[in-house]
């Protein structure tokens, strides 16, 4: 890309803010309760082809047991009336019942025990057909609010045919448990009120617990398999004997790569960060409220796919996306209906409820600091005059360097906060630039 297209943000101390007093996470079980957890299916299996060089597949893994939250009923949706006013009047007053309930939570007033409801986390694994017993890269994508696993295939279109995959083996991109093919699974139960600290909470889990052991070029089960505790254990302080694992996580995905980096450090080697949404703000900003509004009152339905591109074609959100991306939130961020339709597979409701909670992006911003400085950071931030980062320049400038040692930026001038969606192509060569760099100078043996 141009240079005159990117630039980085010089240091930038921080200024003083009021602690939210991070917790460390608390443990997890091997068992919801004492009932064995029952296998479901996958709604949309894939067992193909990625490209030339790399299979695709979907899998299952519980996420952590028990939950920060308690479990409560789903809140009510206000039926759609095309009375504007009286629309905007319903959707204002269940925002501001959603915000307050979570107030509640935060404070401990809540009340209720922690859910041990089961609940899965979707995961698709990219992995090269040939393996070479070498010590490669092993890539954590983490999507933003709102999309599916799939969201980054756009990016992995380039960066796995670039001469950078040759340095990686293996790619396992995440679902949260409302989001994408989770949120079918997991449709009967999820609560009606969400931390983000768990979704930072099942990514450890998953790679502590069930991220096989080696790379390997073999089909692995749909439900993979609890690996033995002497290996969990040794994770935790050891890492992984045969990988070096890279996070790339975006917005609430890269709030959830920080927290859980925070707390199992052995098990990283570098963190891609791409704009997250990490504030030290303890209040909700107008565009957070705008965004929870929005969710709540969003359109879930369309008599077909060509009827929903359509649709989204229509809209400024969508117009700015890049054309693979967006073909593949029509693919795989929507299922098919009971009335013969299509909807979305993470509904409006559940968006707004992640959105709501703020203390995960709270204890992001805080903790940063204490990132091990062996974990490399790179910052990837949008630059749009329009859109410079979640509070502006001036908190994206902070930001960027709430941990200085071994840290590192590039702004997008190109680009708003959704970089993966709107310049899936920049991206990848961003990504690819940053693992040349750092593990591509020197022999695969010592990754």
């Amino acid at each position: 890309m141009p240079a005159n297209m990117t630039s980085t943000y010089p240091f930038e101390p921080s200024p003083p803010w009021t602690t939210v007093n991070p917790k460390p996470f608390s443990p997890f079980r091997t068992r919801y309760g004492s009932e064995e957890l029952e296998a479901p299916s996958l709604p949309s299996p894939r067992n193909e082809p990625f490209n030339d060089n790399y299979i695709v597949s979907t899998h299952l893994v519980p996420a952590g047991c028990p939950r920060l939250t308690p479990d409560i009923p789903l809140p009510v949706v206000p039926k759609f009336t095309t009375n504007a006013a009286e629309r905007k009047r319903d959707i204002q007053q269940l925002s501001t019942e959603l915000r307050e309930r979570q107030e509640r939570f935060v404070q401990g007033k809540l009340g209720g025990e922690r859910s041990e409801r089961p609940l899965w986390n979707c995961v698709n694994r990219y992995v090269k057909r040939v393996q070479d017993g070498r010590k490669g890269l092993t890539l954590l994508f983490a999507h933003a609010i709102g999309f599916p696993k799939e969201i980054w295939e756009a990016t992995l279109r380039y960066l796995l045919s670039s001469s950078t995959a040759s340095l990686i083996d293996e790619v396992w991109s995440w679902e949260a448990v409302q989001h994408g093919d989770a949120a079918v699974v997991n449709e009967t139960n999820l609560s009606g009120i969400f931390d983000w600290r768990d979704n930072a909470r099942d990514i450890a889990h998953f790679l502590l617990y069930y991220l096989p052991e080696d790379t390997s070029s073999k089909i692995l089960p749909t439900h993979l398999q609890l690996l033995p505790e002497t290996i969990r254990e040794s994770r935790k302080t050891k890492g992984f004997s045969s990988r070096s694992l890279v996070a790339v996580g975006h917005s609430f995905g890269g709030c959830s790569s920080i927290l859980a980096a925070v707390n199992f450090p052995a098990v990283f080697s570098s963190i891609i960060l791409i704009d997250p949404v990490a504030a030290s703000s303890l209040h909700y900003s107008s565009n957070l409220l705008r965004l929870i509004s929005a969710a709540l009152a969003r359109r879930e339905r369309w008599p077909s796919r060509e009827e929903a591109l359509r649709s989204f074609k229509a809209s400024p959100f969508f117009r700015a996306w890049h054309p693979d991306t967006l073909q593949l939130y029509i693919t795989y961020g929507l299922c098919e209906d009971s009335q013969g339709g299509v909807k979305l597979k993470m509904s409006g409701l559940h968006e707004a409820l992640v959105f709501v909670d703020r203390i995960g992006s709270n204890e992001a911003w805080q903790l940063l600091e204490k990132v091990d400085e062996r974990i490399e950071l790179r910052w990837i931030v949008p630059g749009k005059p329009e859109d410079k980062g979640l509070g502006g320049e001036k908190a994206t400038r902070v930001r960027v360097w709430r941990r200085p040692a071994n840290s590192s930026n590039v702004v997008f001038h190109f680009a708003g906060h959704l970089i993966p969606h709107e310049s899936p192509v920049e991206l990848a060569q961003e990504i690819s630039a940053f693992l040349e760099k750092k593990y591509g100078r020197r022999s695969r043996a010592y990754l």
